[in-house]
């Protein structure tokens, strides 16, 4: 029978230990190296470990799972209100314990080497996105300072090879070659943001969890692989709405002597999933996609009194219920509408 708990500070070479038992007496504080704290605990009886849910989190984890260890990861704003009054890794470790022996605890399941190489994959492709959007405000804010107007977006970054190769250009040849170093630096980042979305969708084409996802519209590869990449497993979640709560797709409450004070969205957890589920929205809100809205449907109705922006969290929060519906039932994506015409 476990008797022990061991809170874990992580550190890159030194690593803070907290021994307890169940009840909360102290048992031991070390200060340990890496190969000291992994020789340590592979030789201890077999514990709780429990570690702030933070970077190698999860690759620990799977070593310590491995020794015959029971490893919970705990979110790190769960762990700061058990701090006591000096802020040091040793008191970081008694924290963890504390927070993890409250009976209503909820802890983060760890990654598997799949979900973070998915994520890493995910990542990397955000990153290049990023770097390929400021090369381009570059271009566009150099030739704005030449007189030269280039609207936003990636499309119309050909305009900038039509300026400069215009006869009658009027931009200094120093000038001329910078943009054109910047425009070939664009072309090679599409290129790599090409690759990882050919291969983000060959991914999305491996699991059946994967496809069940794409059957709804509004979610794509993307979508389908940030959920599995970043969430937990949905069945952690008791109902559709935990899950849309856990996304940050419901409003903040301020409740107080029992009257309900709603406020704006939370912005709670795992902010790439709520932005891709809110593009996907977007887009069945758009002028093409309006065309598949049902009339008399409620979004239809709150499109006409509510703005767009408000009607697409709403949408996205009810796709998040139904993605976790779909992944319970093990069932692709039903239009709602017309299941009640049949």
């Amino acid at each position: 029978m476990i008797d022990t708990m061991i809170g874990v500070d992580l550190a890159k070479n030194v690593f803070h230990l907290h021994g307890a038992s169940m009840t909360g007496q102290l048992k031991f504080r070390k200060k340990l190296s890496r190969p000291q704290f992994r020789a340590f605990l592979s030789t201890q009886p077999p514990a709780v470990i429990v570690m702030e849910a933070c970077g190698s989190a999860s690759y620990w984890a799977r070593v310590l799972s491995g020794t015959g260890h029971e490893v919970k990861l705990i979110a790190p704003q769960y762990v700061k209100p058990f701090v006591k009054r000096q802020k040091n890794d040793a008191a970081d470790a008694e924290a963890i314990v504390i927070a993890a022996q409250r009976p209503e605890m909820r802890f983060v399941p760890p990654k598997t080497k799949k979900q973070q190489a998915r994520a890493i994959l995910f990542r990397n492709r955000e990153r290049l996105v990023n770097q390929r959007t400021e090369l381009v405000n570059s271009l566009r804010s150099i030739l704005y300072e030449f007189g030269h107007t280039i609207p936003q977006g990636i499309g119309n970054v050909s305009r900038g090879y039509e300026i400069l190769e215009d006869p009658n250009c009027d931009l200094p040849d120093l000038v001329r070659q910078e943009c054109r170093d910047l425009l070939e630096l664009i072309e090679e980042t599409t290129v790599r943001i090409a690759a990882k979305l050919k291969r983000i969708k060959a991914l999305s084409t491996e699991t059946e969890t994967a496809k069940r996802l794409q059957t709804m519209p509004g979610v794509g590869p993307l979508s389908a692989l940030a959920i599995e990449a970043f969430a937990p497993p949905l069945e952690t979640f008791a109902r559709g709405r935990d899950f849309a709560a856990w996304l940050g797709l419901v409003p903040r409450q301020h409740s107080s002597g029992g009257k309900p004070r709603l406020g704006r969205m939370s912005k709670a957890g795992q902010s790439d999933i709520r932005r891709l589920l809110i593009i996907g929205a977007m887009s069945r809100l758009s002028r093409l996609g309006r065309k598949s809205i049902p009339k008399g449907s409620w979004l239809e109705r709150m499109l006409a009194r509510k703005p767009k922006m408000l009607v697409a969290v709403a949408l996205a929060n009810k796709m998040a219920r139904a993605l976790w519906a779909m992944q319970m039932t093990k069932e692709s994506y039903r239009d709602p509408t017309q299941t009640v015409a049949a």
